[in-house]
């Protein structure tokens, strides 16, 4: 039986009716819930894409101050649009967003689109955030799917098959569209949203307070962990990954930036790259930039070491302080290059392994004998 075949009146009207009523009775206070700017509503669904509210919060104001209109952000450089989302992770949702604005100042005027098939022919804009933006600003019916809301109908419906399959996707999706309230899209849309972001959690559901516990299928067996369904991820692979510290004789640091096309697009970092099997990790530095930059260095000294995690695999990033011993920095790549003080690596955009490289070196600036390891 499809999810759709199970849908009855009680469960409408739980969801239309009950759902929508616990959503404007409760609804948590954020400030793109305070306007109908399509743009506004835009950003704030692309920010909130693998992020928390109460960490896209603070990136939405500061955007919005420096960008109040699609017309701003479509003036911006990129660089500025990426210092501006630093730390917010998912860079390409910063570069999409740079390049669909100019979109639409260039071919709607400064006008948010407000048909499905224009909004998702706009960079980076898949089916959730166009039916988000188009339910919420313009109030179309368009029902949203996203880990909150498969969550909610997985649970409700107690449906026990794997999520990561298109076919269960699409079932899923149909099962939303049939719920939607036609007459308030955006609040049911939210409301999905909210309740699965506060109440019906991934672990330990507040199911008591939860205005769907009547019709909830996941509920009634007491199984409500067991939704939704996923086929177990493949172990996370780790990589090292060595970096050049590399210091010109006036002490100025050496940063290039990345490839837009490629992750972490845009950014600025310190040359290096990845280890090869069996490598010494100081030969990976002297490799890495013989080939990027035609250079040969002599390593000084290991600066630091830090981890992190990314979606899919985990490094650890080898920093090595260098000096120049032979050759003029060129990237073979013809990629951007800039000799830059400590204090003038604020004004660019890094990924986070790197800014917490950028903060020790400031940190120990006062201290050469830190540089020692």
């Amino acid at each position: 039986m499809t999810p759709s075949a199970r849908l009855t009146k009680p469960h409408k009207k739980a969801f239309r009716d009950d759902l929508v009523a616990w959503y404007e009775q409760g609804k948590r206070d954020m400030p793109w819930r305070r306007t109908d700017d399509p743009y506004r509503i835009w950003l704030s669904e692309v920010m909130l894409q693998q992020t928390r509210v109460d960490q896209a919060r603070p990136y939405y104001e500061r955007f919005t101050e420096a960008f109040p209109t699609v017309e701003a952000l479509a003036e911006a450089d990129l660089d500025t649009v990426l210092k501006l989302w630093e730390g917010l992770g998912y860079y390409s949702r910063a570069r999409n967003l740079h390049k669909a604005a100019r979109l639409v100042v260039d071919q709607f005027e400064g006008r948010f689109p407000d048909t499905y098939d224009a909004i998702r022919a706009l960079p980076g804009v898949g089916a959730y955030t166009a039916a988000a933006v188009l339910s919420i600003a313009y109030n179309r019916p368009h029902a949203v799917l996203d880990g909150n809301v498969i969550r909610v109908l997985t649970r409700a419906f107690a449906i026990a098959d794997e999520i990561n399959g298109s076919r269960t996707r699409k079932q899923l999706q149909m099962l939303a569209d049939a719920l939607l309230d036609p007459s308030k899209p955006g609040d049911f849309n939210q409301a999905m949203m909210e309740l699965g972001a506060t109440v019906c959690t991934p672990t330990s559901p507040r199911c008591p307070r939860c205005p769907l516990r009547p019709v909830c299928g996941a509920f009634a067996a007491g199984t409500p962990e067991a939704f939704p369904v996923k086929k177990k991820k493949a172990p996370i692979p780790h990589y090292d990954i060595a970096t050049g510290l590399l210091f010109d004789d006036e002490g100025r640091l050496l940063i290039q930036r990345r490839p837009e096309d490629k992750m972490l697009g845009g950014l600025w970092e310190f040359p290096g790259g990845k280890r090869e099997q069996g490598e010494p990790i100081e030969e990976t530095c002297r490799r890495e930039l013989r080939e990027e930059l035609g250079v040969e260095v002599e390593i000084e000294a290991l600066f630091g070491k830090v981890g992190h995690a990314y979606t899919h695999f985990k490094i650890t990033l080898y920093a090595f302080r260098c000096r120049l011993r032979a050759g003029t920095p060129a990237s073979r790549e013809g990629l951007p290059l800039r000799w830059v003080t400590i204090d003038e690596l604020a004004d660019y955009a890094f990924p986070r392994a790197n800014r917490r490289l950028i903060e020790a070196l400031t940190e120990r600036r006062q201290n050469p004998t830190l540089f020692d390891g």
